[in-house]
């Protein structure tokens, strides 16, 4: 409660703030690609508005034609001239909404788009810390905002600034007192508009937070996973309770915000009432003395309407442009975020032919939140700013083209973080990481993809068909190839044997497969890639002796002739490793072959012994 409150009051010191003109020439930016149609569709409100004021005045000249009993012929002039304003406003209506939708969507998909590109950029430190639900809130709630600001916002103000002028010109123009009468109420307007803007600004915001608090729930609890782990170890009603302690906040928000908009609204609307009724009784006074004609009484009255609704309009805009403007910052927040990682200008191509790799006294440490992530995405009121402890210190190793390396040691030793080193998921602080005696860091993302293939212990699958999941390494591949890779990755019968075959749905995760074919579906994904240098992270830890077997023999085929880093909890697996390097504490303590460390009586004669409980002269 103590992190909602403090991130509360960080949202209110927020929006006491003036909109800067940053804000505002960004926003202007997403909408120059779109300026003619946004033009067309601001002239199209503004005749639409010019429209709207002479009906009332044509409606006073059939009302003073009758009291004049002039010829029938004006009458049905008048009246065909109020049907074509009528039939003109009803077609620039629609006209104008398929401005309004077209342009709406198109700035949906370029600030959708624009997130989605740079999300995708960040390191995946960002992802590790980010909760998920608040991230696609930014992409839907926040950007539908965002949105409304040009297709509703901006044409409903100017739209309503030409009707008010308009209007107030013509009512001027039939009699200033009575207008002059109108105008006394207008502060009732005007004042309350400013904290109700706030205000309901303040609302949604909060809102908007809820919302992506309760979406990052769902999220999490609803995957295989989550709910796996909330059915054996987590409290229901617990969780239900958290649930619906949000939910509410939303719905009492929501009756907020709906009840001060109609309180105003209403207020507004008994003003214009009392107003009319102030001009009937002032007009029929002078309409009584033949000061004013019947006709321009009808006129004034209904120009009224028109006057005080463009007015609640205008001062309900400004709620809707301070929310507009809080979603576009909500926005704008994610695309200032800078990714950690960024090709150089300039980057070449990974070299041609089989590939070495080279780590040269490699330091690193993991970054701070403050620079990888923001504090709404996490719902914490301040990121955490503790960090740059180095937990690799000076890692040299080298890895000739067709060699395996094998990483071995303490869970938490370092391993993994090696391995993420190679394909630039994070940057080294000193040192180098070489490809080909290249640095990573002066390599296209384009060449490292194609170049490294990594198989995670998790074996991670989306929710789609066996099929786009292996595509996703080679959209090209042919359905021999397909086949080839599962037939080495030991899973072409069982594909086979299933109804739907290569586009059976492999569920959220894969978790539809068991462990090991989950594992295996993903080492065929790597086959299919054909990378010249092969990163394995605990790739056989989830596989029973069977499945290892199978697939030990698969990747025996698939590393040959390239270069390959391991890493490995079972060692019975590296045996065959041309280099083992044994990391503690984020240090290369031990290195050489199999035999030559059960020889040295070190660590990994220590890990061994363990694993195996064995005694040493046996076991070589």
């Amino acid at each position: 409660m103590t992190a909602w409150h403090q991130l509360y009051s960080m949202n209110n010191q927020k929006e006491r703030r003036p909109v800067s003109r940053a804000t505002l020439r960004r926003i202007g930016g997403f909408a120059r690609p779109h300026r003619r149609k946004l033009a067309l569709f601001l002239v199209l409100s503004v005749v639409m508005a010019g429209l709207a004021v002479g009906s009332p005045l044509l409606a006073g000249r059939v009302v003073d034609a009758i009291f004049n009993s002039e010829p029938l012929d004006v009458v049905v002039v008048v009246a065909l001239a109020i049907a074509g304003l009528a039939l003109a406003e009803a077609g620039l209506g629609l006209l104008n909404r398929w401005l309004s939708a077209g342009l709406g969507e198109d700035l949906i998909l370029d600030l959708r788009t624009a997130v989605f590109d740079h999300v995708q950029k960040m390191p995946v430190a960002f992802f590790m810390r980010t909760r998920t639900g608040a991230l696609v809130s930014r992409l839907n709630n926040d950007v539908i905002g965002a949105q409304r600001a040009f297709t509703d916002t901006l044409s409903g103000v100017a739209g309503n600034i030409v009707t008010l002028a308009l209007t107030l010109i013509a009512m001027i123009g039939i009699s200033w007192q009575i207008t002059l009468l109108a105008l006394l109420l207008l502060p009732v307007f005007v004042l309350p508009a400013r904290r109700m803007g706030t205000r309901i600004a303040r609302l949604r915001r909060e809102a908007a937070d809820h919302n992506a608090a309760m979406g990052t729930q769902m999220t999490e609890r609803f995957s295989a996973p989550g709910a796996t782990l909330v059915k054996l170890f987590g409290r229901p009603a617990h969780e239900s309770a958290e649930f619906a302690r949000r939910a509410r906040r939303v719905r009492d928000i929501g009756v907020r915000s709906a009840m001060t908009q109609s309180a105003f609204v209403t207020a507004l609307t008994l003003v214009s009432a009392l107003a009319l009724a102030l001009v009937y009784g002032l007009g029929g006074f002078y309409a009584l003395r033949d000061q004013l004609a019947p006709g321009a009484l009808v006129s004034m009255a209904m120009l009224l309407t028109r006057l005080y609704a463009p007015l609640t309009a205008l001062a309900s805009a400004r709620v809707d442009v301070m929310s507009a403007v809080v979603s576009f910052e909500r926005v704008f927040e994610v695309l200032d975020l800078e990714p950690l990682i960024k090709e150089k200008p300039g980057a070449r191509a990974v070299p041609e032919g089989p590939v070495s790799v080279e780590f040269d006294d490699v330091r690193f440490a993991y970054p701070s939140a403050d620079k990888v992530s923001l504090a709404s995405l996490e719902e914490v009121a301040t990121l955490d700013s503790r960090g740059g402890v180095e937990v690799l210190h000076g890692v040299s190793f080298r890895a000739e083209p067709g060699q395996m390396v094998a990483l071995v040691g303490s869970s938490g030793a370092g391993k993994s973080t090696i391995a993420q080193l190679l394909p630039r998921l994070y940057d080294v602080d000193s040192g180098a990481v070489r490809l080909g005696g290249v640095d990573v860091r002066d390599l296209t993302a384009d060449s490292l993809r194609d170049t490294l293939g990594m198989v995670t212990q998790d074996g991670h699958l989306f929710h789609d068909t066996i099929r786009a999941n292996l595509l996703l390494a080679r959209p090209e591949a042919s359905e021999d190839d397909i086949w080839d890779a599962l037939t080495r990755a030991r899973l072409a019968t069982l594909i086979e044997s299933l109804p739907d075959g290569l586009d059976t749905v492999v569920g959220e995760r894969g978790y539809r497969l068991s462990g090991g074919e989950r594992q295996r579906l993903t080492i065929a994904r790597l086959l299919l890639a054909r990378p010249r240098v092969v990163i394995l992270d605990e790739a056989t830890a989830a596989l029973d002796s069977t499945s290892e077997a199978a697939v030990q023999a698969a990747l025996g085929e698939a590393l040959e002739g390239r270069t390959a880093v391991v890493i490995a909890h079972r060692l019975s697996t590296i045996r065959a490793a041309d280099l083992i390097l044994v990391i503690e504490d984020g240090r290369v303590v031990e290195r050489g072959t199999h035999a030559d460390l059960l020889a040295a009586g070190g660590r990994y004669e220590e890990l061994y012994r363990t694993q195996f409980d064995e005694p040493t002269v046996a076991a070589v």
